[in-house]
């Protein structure tokens, strides 16, 4: 996999790492700063009306804390993109990202059963900064029996296969 550094405002993303960091950067400003990560869980709040003492915003700020000090070691508030591709891989997935995506997916699944309708999933992506034109599509490739349900799981992995470079379902649609 290409491995190549990026700003948001000289290079189009093209690898995974890429996207998944300019999506993360919320300004555009080539670093990911503790406001552009922080905020995409507020954002999924907010789309969801969920309150405030809701344990399940209360897990995913918990979970989205934790995540950033892992990413952000040195305490200084900022990401790189050089720092970001150095840490991402299939073990923080497993071990930190994981827990902070799915308790994002926990916040847009309404009805607590572990998946999402399409609206929901376009609510959960819209959140997170991804592409809107592309949801029906990422929706279609994880609903693959049909039933007009992504399961949180199917989506979990999608995201992790497309992030360590393993064939995903969602592949480019994914961002």
């Amino acid at each position: 996999m290409d491995r190549t550094s990026t700003t948001a405002t000289t290079t189009p993303a093209t690898t995974p790492t890429q996207r998944v960091f300019a999506m993360m950067d919320r300004d555009g400003d080539g670093v990911i700063s503790a406001h552009d990560y922080l905020s995409r869980i507020e954002r999924v709040v907010q789309a969801t009306g969920r309150p405030e003492d809701d344990p399940l915003v209360v897990t995913a700020r918990a979970e989205g804390q934790k995540a950033w000090g892992t990413m952000d070691a040195d305490g200084d508030g900022r990401l790189t993109f050089e720092t970001y591709d150095a840490w991402v891989d299939g073990d923080k997935f497993d071990n930190v990202c994981q827990y902070a995506l799915g308790s994002l997916f926990d916040l847009v699944d309404a009805d607590g059963d572990g998946a999402v309708d399409r609206a929901e999933f376009t609510t959960l992506r819209t959140a997170l900064n991804n592409p809107p034109g592309n949801a029906g599509a990422a929706f279609a490739a994880l609903d693959t029996d049909g039933d007009g349900l992504v399961a949180r799981d199917a989506y979990l992995a999608a995201i992790r296969a497309y992030i360590v470079g393993d064939d995903s379902p969602m592949g480019e649609a994914l961002y």
